[in-house]
């Protein structure tokens, strides 16, 4: 039995060359972005402060997880909705546990090189949720609207302050 030298040269070749994580995994992940209520306006901006995405709930945007070289990407997002007080929250990449398939398959050249340039060594979560809460208005002095609202939500300690209307 005859084997190509050549063939086998290309299968060592391109197990050295490449890193792990790139072969098995991938640099970009889908994540579903989830809010409580839905349909609010989200932005999405890296570390860097660039504007990524816009969009509603729920909505699954694709995004990069490295940064740069052996740097994972962290992203804010900025949750807004009409009667809700805004939410700002971080997603943050981990470490990809394909990466340590480079002890078998890619070598130092895919610990080292590939998978740090590529970001292939991070990984981001699948899902991403935020609750915000309802926004309530104050009751005093400091509150311009006109309001009608039942004597029993009235603070005791502002019942002095009603004006009977006839």
């Amino acid at each position: 039995m005859k084997i190509n030298k050549g063939i086998i040269a290309l299968v060592v070749g391109t197990t050295v060359m490449s890193g792990c994580a790139s072969i098995v995994s991938q640099s970009n992940w889908p994540v579903a972005i989830k809010s409580t209520p839905e349909a609010s306006a989200f932005t999405i901006t890296n570390q860097k402060g660039e504007k990524i995405h816009t969009g509603t709930t729920p909505a699954t945007v694709n995004l990069p997880s490295g940064a740069g070289f052996f740097d994972g990407e962290t992203y804010t997002l900025h949750f807004t909705k009409d009667g809700f007080q805004e939410k700002t929250a971080t997603l943050d990449t981990r470490l990809n546990g394909w990466y340590f398939g480079n002890l078998i398959f890619g070598g130092i050249i895919g610990i080292l090189i590939i998978d740090p340039a590529t970001g292939a060594m991070f990984k981001l979560p699948e899902t991403f949720s935020a609750d915000l809460t309802a926004q309530f208005s104050s009751i005093g002095p400091s509150s311009t609207e006109f309001k009608i609202i039942s004597l029993n939500n009235v603070p005791q300690e502002l019942r002095s302050q009603l004006i009977l209307v006839k």
